[in-house]
């Protein structure tokens, strides 16, 4: 059994450490707040921007031809993968991690070389778990986090649709975690571009309804997609972040009770040793006291 000294530095270490986890677990959770806040609203006008989409939809032969909707001749493809550039938020970046090793390895699988699959890390901590992989890294971003805002996140998204318009990638697909609630973040694969059109299905004895477009379809869709595009990057930012301080603030939560609970332990065990270091005097104080009789 340890001495009552280890124990009790023991004991005051498991203490200090709760109260960092359980300090960091209530930032988070004010943070997550605020950035759940953001993606809630985020959503609804996202999802109604991608619905205009469907309205262009019954001109099938201008959609086809739009130059958001074809993949071009380019071998390249790119993946943005978003992470935190923080740690202690449990499983949140190795998940990414994996997913996008996984991506990658499909990549290869199709007959895609190595050499033309690019990746840009945002976020501190996938760099760091992808740059001893063999991966290519062309570019990262650590600060975008610091102040994430729709005028920041609008200039990466516009340099990532010249890449695909200048004909350097055929494809450029999102790894980030999708936001559900504080618990659970789902890690998801985002087609960024080309744009994924995807219909509803059409409802028995549906009514069908032809617009008129004015201008063009073909107009309408090169001034709508890279508004929605930015909107669509900022809004995967978005819940890369609020899944990162909810991941955090769960995290958190468990290590603060797994520290109450070892102090509890740390405590019955201290009391023991305190109660057999107690008894133990007094034997040797009645035995003593005997041997002095005798």
């Amino acid at each position: 059994m340890p001495s009552l000294k280890e124990i009790r530095t023991r004991l005051a270490s498991v203490k200090s450490t709760r109260q960092i986890t359980n300090a960091m677990k209530m930032v988070s959770a004010a943070k997550l707040r605020k950035a759940q806040d953001a993606i809630l609203q985020m959503r609804p006008f996202s999802n109604k921007l991608k619905g205009i989409y469907q309205i262009a939809s019954e001109a099938q032969e201008e959609n086809t031809q739009n130059v958001f909707f074809l993949p071009n001749a380019s071998d390249k493809v790119l993946l943005i993968v978003i992470s935190s550039n923080r740690g202690l938020c449990g499983a949140f970046n190795s998940n990414v991690v994996k997913k996008c090793l996984s991506w990658i390895y499909e990549k290869r699988e199709s007959g895609i070389n190595e050499n033309n699959i690019d990746i840009i890390c945002i976020g501190k901590k996938g760099y760091d778990s992808l740059k001893n992989k063999k991966v290519k890294i062309i570019d990262t971003d650590f600060t975008i986090f610091d102040n994430l805002t729709f005028e920041n996140t609008g200039k990466i998204a516009d340099q990532l649709i010249n890449h695909f318009l200048n004909k350097k990638y055929s494809c450029i697909d999102l790894v980030y975690n999708q936001f559900r609630n504080a618990v659970l973040q789902d890690v998801i694969i985002d087609r960024f571009l080309p744009v994924v059109f995807e219909k509803s299905p059409e409802e028995p004895y549906e009514e069908k309804y032809y617009y008129i477009h004015e201008p063009s379809v073909d107009a309408l869709l090169n001034n709508l997609i890279p508004v929605s595009l930015r909107i669509q990057f900022h809004k995967a930012l978005l819940d890369s972040y609020t899944s990162e301080h909810g991941a955090r603030m769960t995290a958190m939560h468990k290590a603060t009770d797994n520290a109450t609970e070892l102090i509890s332990e740390l405590e019955l065990t201290y009391n023991k040793a305190r109660q057999s270091s107690i008894t133990k005097e007094l034997l040797e104080i009645v035995s003593g006291a005997n041997a002095l009789k005798g």
